[in-house]
């Protein structure tokens, strides 16, 4: 079958099978800048504001997206080339694919090109939300003491001169200051990044960088600009050549199409000073706070992913549902979810904690996804630090376990070491890789080395008992490797934490299931 390129003029000759856009473009004007247009934000936000458009509701909504770095060529030229449309798909754990178009960007602009054309579009009274997905390191946030952190080149640049802005802050702060001086209201700012207070973490960086250009504008920005805290979720691997060919199977040329988990959620706090679309009638949960939520999605489903990602790397699995389908790694996550995660937790609103536990496994069991341990194990400099080790000194000040987290702690110590168990080399991405490298390689002479970075890990290298739990994980990890290290501990951990119907969803389904090593 031979393919056609998407567009919008080509979208009546797709095949019959393949969900359209129930609106025209022509109808669809900007009210939201989004930067950082990636995989997670156009299988996301982008697709619920396409559901809202489909029932013929916010098509003054559309998106702007921009991108800021110089990799966000590719997202440029992929997305102006087919009008910015793109395709969908949803993959099911029993092999079934939705695929549709979204239609719900109406333009892309790359930053570096013309600053101006941003800045012109930030300005517009019909700019309402600006967003971002600009990932959990892009907000220059010192890891342990949370003050914002401008000695990035970009950001002293966009200090020495915002009228041609190179960074996210540099565009949103001159953005609002060019707002006040015309009288215009501010826009609201909306994180959607996996941090705990995403809304506060943005609120912080943008009115910190603000101070060092203008106190008088960073006090404007601080009590006028709502910055609503949000909790994001749905698994969306990298798109590989794969899902591209896979497509141009089915009938479609599309440069670069998104894939991902059926699951999707959103909750957001209900703060808006321009209005909104009204995204609850797509599923969005609006709040007053969003702290149960988030911390419920960080500390089990991110953490979860961190717990195995490492382990599963190092014994020589590729894939995220190769863990979770093994049932010793299995049962590790839903360990450290139980005994460890859960007890951190306030009441989740309209939530079974138990029940979003065992759906989180079958979620990472999905074999079609096939999301990669190396995606899962990129930038854990970024991720640990906010999202496991405000969960182990939650447990140390409570006496609680802590010998799981310790686990996953070393293993991404021993991940960083650059080899696995059979020698093979590990490509560490990560924006530190330098610096934790070094202190991996001192594990001989120095088995706390790795948790001495106190930007990392605070005071946790002084904490005997974590200490001593550490250093049994990393030395049975050199030793007696992954999967041995994982059985150790889980046969001297309590056999009570797990609750039954956590343990029969281990055990369920799980027969068969491949291990990385014969």
């Amino acid at each position: 079958m031979s393919a056609t390129p998407l567009s919008w003029d080509s979208l009546s000759d797709l095949p019959a099978e393949i969900a359209l856009p129930r609106y025209e473009r022509q109808d669809v004007t900007p009210g939201i800048v989004h930067f950082g247009v990636g995989g997670f934000h156009r299988a996301h936000q982008a697709m619920y504001l396409d559901d809202l458009m489909n029932r013929g509701a916010a098509l003054d909504y559309g998106i702007v997206g921009v991108g800021t770095q110089p990799a966000d060529r590719r997202m440029r030229d992929a997305l102006t080339g087919q009008d910015c449309l793109y395709s969908l798909v949803v993959k099911h754990a029993d092999g079934r694919r939705d695929v549709r178009v979204i239609g719900s960007i109406v333009e892309y602009l790359f930053a570096p090109d013309d600053p101006a054309r941003v800045l012109s579009r930030l300005v517009q009274p019909d700019t309402r939300v600006v967003s971002l997905t600009v990932t959990e390191g892009g907000y220059h946030l010192n890891q342990v003491t949370g003050e914002f952190d401008a000695s990035d080149h970009a950001l002293q640049a966009d200090l020495t001169d915002l009228s041609t802005p190179r960074t996210p802050f540099g565009f949103i702060v001159e953005g609002l200051r060019r707002r006040r001086a015309a009288g215009t209201a501010p826009f609201t700012l909306v994180s959607c990044d996996n941090l705990q207070g995403n809304g506060d973490i943005l609120r912080k960086a943008v009115v910190a960088f603000a101070q060092m250009y203008d106190a008088d504008l960073a006090l404007w920005i601080a009590s006028q600009v709502p910055f609503p805290n949000s909790m994001v979720d749905r698994i969306t691997p990298v798109t590989t050549p794969e899902d591209i060919a896979a497509l141009k199977e089915l009938g479609v040329e599309d440069a670069w199409p998104v894939v991902c988990e059926p699951f999707i959620q959103w909750v957001v706090e209900d703060e808006f000073t321009c209005g909104r679309p009204e995204l609850e009638r797509v599923g969005v949960q609006f709040v007053d706070d969003v702290t149960p939520f988030e911390l419920m999605k960080l500390r089990l489903l991110n953490v979860s992913h961190q717990a195995v990602c490492y382990l599963g790397r190092l014994a020589g699995y590729e894939y995220a549902h190769e863990v979770f389908q093994d049932p010793l790694f299995a049962s590790f996550a839903l360990g450290y979810m139980a005994a460890e995660g859960t007890p951190t937790l306030s009441p989740v609103p309209g939530i079974d904690v138990g029940l979003y536990r065992t759906q989180l496994l079958e979620r990472f069991s999905n074999p079609h996804v096939r999301d990669t341990l190396e995606r899962l194990c990129a930038e854990s400099s970024d991720r640990i630090p906010k999202w496991l080790v405000p969960v182990i000194h939650v447990n140390l000040q409570h006496d609680r376990p802590i010998e799981r987290a310790a686990l996953v702690v070393a293993s991404w110590a021993r991940y960083a070491e650059g080899t696995d168990e059979a020698g093979a080399w590990i490509n560490v991405v990560d924006r530190r890789r330098d610096e934790v490298m070094k202190a991996a390689a001192a594990h001989g002479t120095d088995p706390l080395a790795f948790i001495r970075n106190v930007d990392l890990f605070g005071d946790l290298a002084a904490n005997e008992r974590f200490a001593a739990e550490y250093a049994w994980a990393l030395s049975s990890l050199h030793t007696a490797g992954a999967r041995n290290t994982v059985a150790a501990l889980m046969s001297r951990s309590d056999p009570d934490v797990i609750r039954d119907q956590d343990a029969r969803a281990v055990r369920g389904g799980r027969n068969g299931s491949r291990h990385a090593h014969g």
